[in-house]
């Protein structure tokens, strides 16, 4: 919390270099050390992208075998230990989750059990340290909900004792930046008054779902979320047309629907009728034909409304069994991270009921 007003571009926070837990440092220090074989498994299982958090997790667990002589060891013993994200919980939470933020849970805790199984064959580490698990998960949970892209042109990835301590923000008035030595820097982004919480970004604000998954929290102000329409297969087509988790948005404060979202429902609702109708919208939208594009949507509309009263309603069944499930099949004993994931549902619940009613669907007017 600021004490006075800061200026805009005011520096906050300066971590140097030596300070920081760097992946690029780790990989030249443990270069050579771990059996090629261990590294291509990790590769052949689709993790050759994560060999840099890979090699900071390993120096994480090798600086908490040095105790008190690790430089880092006042930090790392500061971290918390317990952990709400996907890679902490169960495998009934997985069930009670809506079908998108399942699948992006059970991605980071795949994404740990494969990691782990990259502890073998590792010279350095005692056999102690290489038989705890919860160890391991813990130095991943670090470095996966700690770290970041430096975005300095070096393709780094750090922790930045301290720096790392910020909350994320929708509106985030802070950000992180590396200059070419490597050091970290932390300034506003804008004039910041006193008594204001100083918060960074994690990421895209209108993706509760991956917030949830990787970090382990509800963003109670994120404006948006994705409207959980998911083709059994994306075609080139749909992709042209805009469909990506981060364009197809259902506004929670004003029940606004995206573009991308009407855009892709009329030409999935044309395409069940007549596939000419469907091309000619299709290349309207590729020619930037946006008179054509709007006197489809005009006319066409009972088509789009129809699917989308149809969505929401299908959706909104589905989440009330989710519920149901997860308050009447579980507890929070076994499952402590419920609670969180019934508030996440009954966010996105409010979301779809938000725009159900602003976009006139209360009766189902159109199916």
């Amino acid at each position: 919390m600021t004490t006075q007003d800061i200026p805009a571009s005011t520096p906050v926070v300066y971590v140097p270099s030596e300070c920081i837990l760097s992946a690029n440092a780790a990989m030249q220090e443990f270069a050579g050390c771990i059996e090629n074989d261990v590294l291509d498994l990790l590769k052949a299982n689709g993790y050759g992208t994560e060999m840099r958090q890979y090699y900071l997790i390993l120096k994480i667990l090798s600086e908490v075998e040095k105790g008190t002589e690790s430089p880092w060891y006042q930090y790392l013993n500061s971290l918390p230990r317990y952990y709400s994200n996907g890679a902490s919980m169960t495998v009934f939470c997985y069930s009670v989750v809506p079908p998108l933020v399942s699948r992006l849970c059970k991605d980071e805790r795949a994404r740990l059990k494969n990691l782990n199984m990259g502890k073998r064959g590792i010279p350095f580490l005692s056999n102690d340290t290489k038989g705890n698990d919860e160890l391991w998960k813990w130095a991943y949970q670090v470095v996966y909900t700690r770290g970041f892209e430096t975005e300095n042109g070096t393709g780094d990835y750090c922790i930045a004792p301290m720096a790392d301590m910020f909350n994320h923000a929708t509106e985030a008035n802070v950000a992180l930046a590396y200059d070419e030595y490597g050091n970290c820097y932390v300034q506003t982004l804008g004039d910041v008054p006193a008594n204001s919480p100083l918060c960074m970004s994690y990421g895209d604000p209108t993706n509760p779902s991956f917030l949830l998954s990787r970090y382990g929290f509800l963003d109670m102000s994120s404006p948006a979320t994705f409207c959980k329409i998911l083709p059994s297969h994306v075609s080139e087509e749909l992709k042209n047309l805009g469909y990506a988790h981060n364009n197809m948005l259902f506004y929670k404060d004003t029940g606004d629907v995206s573009e991308a979202v009407w855009d892709i429902l009329l030409y999935m609702g044309l395409g069940e009728t007549d596939a000419s109708l469907q091309r000619q919208f299709y290349d309207a939208h590729m020619h930037a034909d946006f008179a054509t594009k709007a006197a489809m949507h005009e006319q066409y509309y009972p088509v789009t409304a129809a699917k989308l009263a149809e969505h929401i309603d299908t959706f909104l069944g589905d989440l009330q069994e989710l519920q149901e499930k997860g308050q009447y099949g579980g507890n929070a004993v076994e499952h402590p991270r419920l609670p969180l994931i019934m508030r996440h549902n009954e966010f996105v619940r409010n979301t779809f009921l938000a725009v159900r009613s602003a976009q006139g669907l209360e009766q189902n007017t159109y199916a």
